[in-house]
């Protein structure tokens, strides 16, 4: 049996050295007892190692780039374990070369389990590090310094310190850990194994951080369990504004009722700037009755629902007086509530580009929506979509007949359910109606299709790509049954 004695620091250097060794010499996994000093017994001379002497007969060891790159993060975790798990899969790697590929091997599972939790500990040290000023004579002349304490779990100074170098390059400044410490000084970055005892400083930057946290404290989306896992709880004696934690989360219930009155009585900044320059523009003419423009022009002022009491303005349909084809959608989404024309947004692009590629000239669509205000759901400065419901759609009917009505379209699309329950008052499965031609009354013809914001929400790539095709294929026959009513 051989008893190697490592600093166990962080350093792949040191492992490596006695790994090529005994890997040299022939030496079986199970031979080797792996051990780390401790602090108190020899931190920079640990007892010297016995060795085997190299085999002639084994040549130069080559090993997967993969396994450099996972031996630096392994290294650093503080299992004791590491060193000999390491050794064993270097061992193996002689005889497998794709060992790292078989992503079920206990040891592989092992050293990539310990490397994703060194890059969390990475991860958190970067997110947690709080640096308080060091108060300098007011003649020194000199830069601003800074020190701040941390506690990692693994010895992850030295590969983290480059980050701080990068992102703090213009002040000098010192993070001291029970693991290490790092250092800049604006000419040279400087790490050390050795622990570091804590340093007691208090500044107003303190201060700060709890008035930031405060105010990007979200009441209504608190998850205690989410919001621990990321900032556990062990760290929060080093962070001045995790004493407000507790308060503020015993108070979130009151804080999201209290949000939630003020957002009822308060739409967002930019619908009062909207409203405002609306109500200060000089009246339009009077338009002749029974065209789509008066229409369009008594529709801006609709309170059929409350859906106008937030939306920006009423978004119309846009298109020829007499186009053979009418295409209705849901409802406008964000950019279509501000531009106040359908189909602009990201919806409106893929539909746009659908149409482009067979050959389809948007300009001879009369394009339209089944409910023409905006519904959303305001997530601070965020309106999310909300799916209008039967009372709105029903309500909104009354606009869309008189679309069709003057319009007189032969082709009518309805994409995504809700058109097609507001063209027809039938609840169907999409499914059973798509790429169906079927009658309508006023001897029209409807046509039933996906929404384009439907194939945008598709995570998979495979089956969006499917499903666009098939669209561009609606698209397609569509624009024959436009032809055949000319």
């Amino acid at each position: 049996m051989y008893t190697v004695t490592l600093k166990g620091r962080g350093d792949l250097g040191e492992w490596r050295d006695a790994a090529r060794a005994f890997l040299q010499g022939g030496v079986l996994p199970e031979r080797i007892v792996w051990e780390a000093a401790g602090a108190a017994e020899g931190l920079f001379a640990a007892e010297p190692n016995h060795l085997p002497p190299p085999l002639p007969q084994i040549g130069p060891i080559s090993v997967p780039p993969d396994f450099i790159k996972l031996a630096g993060a392994v290294i650093c975790h503080s299992d004791p374990g590491r060193f000999s798990l390491l050794y064993r899969l270097l061992f193996r790697l002689m005889y497998q070369r794709r060992l790292l590929d078989m992503l079920a091997d206990v040891d592989v599972v092992a050293a990539r389990r310990m490397a994703k939790t060194v890059g969390r500990d990475y991860h958190k040290m970067t997110a947690f590090v709080r640096f308080k000023e060091i108060p300098l004579p007011q003649d020194s002349g000199g830069r601003r310094k800074f020190v701040a304490w941390f506690e990692p779990d693994h010895f992850i100074v030295e590969r983290v310190a480059p980050f701080f170098q990068r992102r703090f390059n213009d002040m000098d400044w010192l993070i001291a850990t029970p693991k290490g410490a790092a250092s800049w000084d604006g000419e040279t970055l400087r790490t050390t194994d050795a622990p570091a005892r804590k340093p007691h400083l208090k500044d107003e930057t303190e201060d700060l951080w709890r008035t930031y946290y405060a105010s990007i404290f979200n009441p209504a989306r608190l998850k205690v369990k989410a919001m621990t896992s990321e900032m556990p709880k062990k760290y929060w004696k080093n962070l001045p504004e995790a004493e407000l934690i507790p308060g503020l989360i015993a108070n979130a219930e009151r804080s999201v009722l209290e949000m939630a009155a003020k957002a009822a009585s308060e739409p967002l900044p930019f619908h009062h700037r909207l409203q405002e320059a609306a109500a200060r523009a000089p009246a339009a003419p009077k338009l002749p009755s029974g065209t789509l423009a008066s229409l369009k022009e008594e529709a801006r002022h609709c309170t059929r629902c409350d859906l106008h009491c937030m939306a920006t303005q009423t978004v119309f349909g846009d298109g020829p007086e007499e186009a053979t084809v009418m295409v209705v959608g849901e409802q406008p989404g964000d950019q279509e509530d501000l531009a106040g024309k359908p189909f602009v947004g990201p919806a409106g692009q893929m539909f746009n580009d659908v149409l482009r590629e067979a050959g389809f000239d948007r300009r001879s669509l009369y394009v339209t929506n089944a409910v023409k205000h905006f519904k959303y759901e305001a997530r601070g400065k965020r309106r999310i979509h909300q799916k209008p419901n039967m009372g709105e759609i029903q309500q909104c009917r009354w606009w869309l007949s008189q679309e069709i009505e003057l319009v007189k379209p032969k082709l009518v699309v309805a994409m995504g359910a809700t058109a097609y329950f507001a063209l027809t008052g039938e609840k169907q499965k999409l499914s059973d109606v798509r790429s169906k031609p079927m009658p309508m009354e006023g001897g029209r013809t409807l046509y039933v299709t996906v929404h384009p914001s439907y194939l945008l929400r598709l995570p998979d790539g495979e089956q969006k790509a499917a499903e666009l095709l098939r669209f561009k294929r609606d698209i397609e026959s569509v624009q024959s049954l436009a032809r055949s009513f000319v």
